[in-house]
């Protein structure tokens, strides 16, 4: 009716909560305590509390897919699919950062001084370690440490033990539908949070790195943020418009809740209960996004690839070191592999880029000139990382209906 009042979606509200959290932080500048002590408290609860609810939301939504699929060689179908879609974007991800770090020469004319630049980088696990690691001893550990790959790998042997059991498999199905309804309530419930939490984790961000802190470095994030959103706009929307079918004007449409969220949170697991909700208003199938977006949650980085590629081009002008095609195909190749690689490792972000730097020779001391405004940096890629697991879910979705599609119409 005309005479009632228009309800704020919770966009609206989660953009009210960013923009307060920026004034606030502004005006905290001068006692960025108050916002780290008595502010961010609160965001850290929030993030506590979707922390608390990925997990279950994760297992019992990957092994709902997979039993909803009812198919063991469907699952691989959707699986190489998936890694490929993210194996490719990442690696444009990672050249495009290189390109815009180049023609722009974000390290060119500073004088910032390298002595006395330490950092300790943490040891990354080798290959074989990195396998063994995806694979769990214990069924309980991986749920209490949050350990993404290997949840996800639990849910897909359980999930694959209920189709095979077939009849007697039943029951659980029936249990993990139930589970997975009454956590995906919960979720809904402290997603309802979320306004509140997004203004409590970015005021003290903002007071704490306020404009002075980000000038010397301001032209290391105006070009990551320029890649950011080339890759966003161009590669995302070349994606699902082409293999997908979708308006990118609509995707992104849809996608703007979970962008803001992540952007202002930094968590691509936080952000997931949003991204399920918006591939499935977008049309995907509730099994294939169940399945594509924790995965891409876990292994998906276009952001850290571009924020890679960005900061080994400064890091080298910075130590005056002149990066040859050669050195920079071999960022492309090691960025690409230890975005899957390092995954479900803490401080992933970093160790790539040790990772990354190791690879061409470049003095891993430089990662100190870059640290204080990680933080930053890690906003827009988190959102970047999370719309591409979007796109890769849209795209994976249409793929599988065509091969469907081709079936019925050959029988």
């Amino acid at each position: 009716m005309a005479g009632e009042k228009k309800k704020l979606s919770l966009t609206a509200w989660i953009a009210i909560g960013l923009v307060l959290g920026i004034i606030a932080g502004l005006a905290f500048q001068g006692a960025p305590a108050i916002a780290t002590d008595y502010i961010k408290p609160f965001g850290t609860i929030y993030l506590n509390l979707i922390k608390m609810v990925v997990v279950p939301v994760v297992l019992l939504s990957i092994m709902q897919g997979i039993v909803s699929l009812q198919d063991v060689r469907k699952v691989g179908s959707i699986g190489v699919k998936t890694i490929a879609f993210y194996l490719c974007t990442t690696a444009v991800a990672v050249t495009l950062g290189l390109v815009f770090a180049n023609i722009l020469q974000v390290g060119a004319g500073y004088v910032i001084s390298t002595e006395g630049l330490s950092y300790e980088a943490s040891e990354a696990p080798g290959l074989m370690q990195t396998i063994v690691n995806i694979f769990p001893s214990n069924f309980f550990q991986p749920l209490a440490d949050a350990t993404m790959l290997q949840v996800i790998v639990i849910a897909l042997f359980f999930g694959f033990g209920i189709i095979l059991a077939g009849e007697k498999g039943k029951l659980a199905k029936d249990c993990v539908d139930s589970f997975a309804e009454v956590s995906f309530k919960v979720m809904m419930m402290i997603l309802k949070l979320s306004p509140i939490g997004v203004f409590a984790l970015i005021c003290p961000v903002v007071a704490t790195n306020g404009p002075d802190v980000l000038l010397p470095l301001l032209k290391v994030i105006v070009v990551a943020y320029t890649a950011y959103i080339v890759h966003v706009i161009v590669t995302y929307s070349l994606s699902v418009k082409a293999f997908a079918g979708l308006s990118p004007l609509k995707f992104f449409k849809v996608m703007s809740e979970p962008m803001l969220f992540a952007f202002s949170s930094a968590s691509s697991v936080g952000t997931l209960p949003f991204n399920m909700d918006a591939t499935q208003r977008l049309g995907a199938r509730k099994e294939v996004s169940s399945f594509v977006l924790p995965l891409g949650a876990t292994i998906n980085m276009d952001g850290t690839a571009i924020y890679q590629g960005v900061c080994a081009i400064f890091i080298a002008e910075i130590f005056g070191i002149d990066l040859t095609i050669a050195q920079q195909i071999t960022i492309i190749l090691t960025a690409t592999l230890a975005s899957i690689g390092t995954a479900g490792v803490p401080g992933a972000g970093m160790i790539m880029l040790a990772m990354v730097l190791e690879s061409v020779g470049l003095p891993l001391e430089g990662i100190a000139l870059v640290a204080g405004i990680d933080r930053i940096l890690d906003m827009g890629r988190t959102t970047v990382n999370i719309t591409g697991d979007a796109a890769c879910t849209m795209c994976v979705d249409a793929w599988e209906k065509k091969k469907e599609a081709r079936k019925q119409k050959a029988a």
